[in-house]
């Protein structure tokens, strides 16, 4: 974070939630409020072989530390530039015998940064490490059990000559940890790969409806306007999908984030009516919500989230075979569903709307494909920004979409035969569904 971003931002006290940020200056949909390295990140366990540990991008051939075995990077530039954080790690890994858990990892690369700089504000931070909540008051059984795992684990795996911390401050680290690690996607936002900490971000109070969205982006988050904000005016983001009735976001939110949310969706349940929308005559939601497609749809509302949700799985195992007419209607329904209730700029239905976009396409449907491309991309624009890889991708694809749809408008005819011809020497390509590995919330909480 710059100094000039640090002084568009102020921390301040906010009724009923603690601390929070507000704006200093105006700002309109798309504007970047601050951009923000992680205090520490790794990469999870499951793909520490397949992403780079510097900048998160995944790769076919990575080069693997000669040292260690563990860490793998892009190339000897993003290994020169982790090796300050790989320095103690790396020698910790080849004493231990073998690399730790996520968890593990994280709170050692926060113990060594703390080590070297002490616990107070670093440069760049409104907040210190020992200034986050932690929550580990409101552990459960189940919770305290786990965190007693990891506080045993960390200590077999600290190496004795580091600084040793106290069993209270690295419970601490856990906690924050817990409740305050965001989850980072690969370069193209498809897939959730690891884990950091954040510090300004973790200021950032919760909102069903926020006024902000993040995104990881050439290893930063994001933080951007979704619409205009004025000086004074708190800055907000969504903790969880708003695709969900405003009494399950509040459940959620309590089980993960530990707070009863009281924003004016939530206590006033606004668009509930909309998720659950059933046609007149019908009361037996819930037994058809368990059966097939074809039997919901004579009962529930065309914004119901039940039916929305088997919709989406439709359209994408359809594209997935390659029939990509009967999932195109599906995923139009999907569409005009979420469009409803989402709010416009809302990062999810933007990938939501290009993947039906390209869906319409594929299914030569090229007039309400390429509607739906330039759709995404202006959602796109301002949740991701012109420089992201997806923005990018989508860019290229408006630009195609385009040109097929002016051939279409010059001569149908023409437009079929040499698209039949194209297809038969050339697989399609679906667009990927973003991976169910990703948490449901904003932050990283260990399942």
């Amino acid at each position: 974070m710059t100094p000039g971003e640090m002084e568009m931002v102020e921390v301040f006290t906010s009724e009923g939630k603690g601390r929070g940020l507000k704006a200093v200056k105006e700002f309109w949909a798309g504007d970047v409020i601050f951009a923000e390295p992680a205090y520490a990140a790794v990469v999870f366990d499951s793909l520490t072989h397949l992403v780079c540990h510097t900048c998160f991008k995944r790769q076919e051939k990575l080069h693997r530390c000669g040292q260690c075995k563990f860490a793998h990077y892009c190339d000897r530039t993003c290994q020169k530039d982790a090796w300050l954080n790989h320095k103690h790690e790396c020698s910790a890994i080849k004493a231990h015998g073998k690399a730790p858990n996520e968890n593990i990892r994280l709170a050692a690369r926060i113990m060594w940064r703390i080590e070297r700089e002490g616990g107070g504000l670093t440069e760049g931070c409104l907040v210190s490490i020992d200034d986050l909540q932690n929550h580990v008051e409101n552990f459960g059984e189940e919770e305290k059990k786990e965190l007693r795992a990891d506080v045993e684990s960390f200590l077999n795996f600290w190496p004795p000559q580091s600084q040793q911390f106290g069993m209270q401050y690295i419970s601490h680290i856990f906690g924050v940890i817990n409740c305050n690690g965001f989850t980072l996607s690969d370069q193209r936002g498809l897939q959730a790969v690891g884990v950091g900490v954040f510090p300004n971000l973790c200021l950032v109070n919760h909102d069903c409806w926020p006024n902000c969205t993040v995104i990881f982006n050439n290893g930063k988050i994001e933080l951007r306007a979704l619409g205009k904000i004025s000086p004074g005016e708190e800055l907000t983001v969504s903790y969880v999908d708003f695709l969900n009735v405003s009494e399950e976001r509040r459940k959620q939110l309590q089980k993960q984030y530990y707070f009863d949310c009281t924003c004016e969706h939530c206590q006033k349940g606004i668009k509930d009516d909309l998720m659950l929308a059933v046609k007149e005559g019908e009361n037996k939601v819930v037994k058809l919500c368990r059966e097939c497609l074809k039997k919901q749809e004579p009962v529930l509302g065309d914004t119901n989230i039940y039916l929305l949700k088997i919709l989406s799985i439709a359209s994408e195992v359809l594209s997935y075979l390659q029939m990509f007419e009967e999932a195109s209607g599906y995923a139009k329904r999907m569409v005009d569903g979420y469009m409803k209730i989402y709010h416009p700029n809302n990062a999810q239905l933007g990938m939501a709307v290009m993947r039906a976009g390209v869906t319409h396409w594929h299914a030569s449907l090229i007039e309400s494909g390429h509607g739906m491309i330039c759709k995404a991309y202006a959602i796109l624009l301002v949740t991701h920004g012109p420089t992201h890889p997806i923005t990018k991708d989508l860019e290229v694809m408006r630009v195609q979409s385009e040109m097929e749809l002016r051939m279409f408008q010059q001569n149908e005819f023409m437009y079929y035969k040499m698209r039949e011809a194209a297809l038969k020497n050339q697989k399609i390509q679906v667009m990927a569904e973003p991976t169910n590995e990703a948490p449901s919330g904003l932050f990283h909480t260990k399942q």
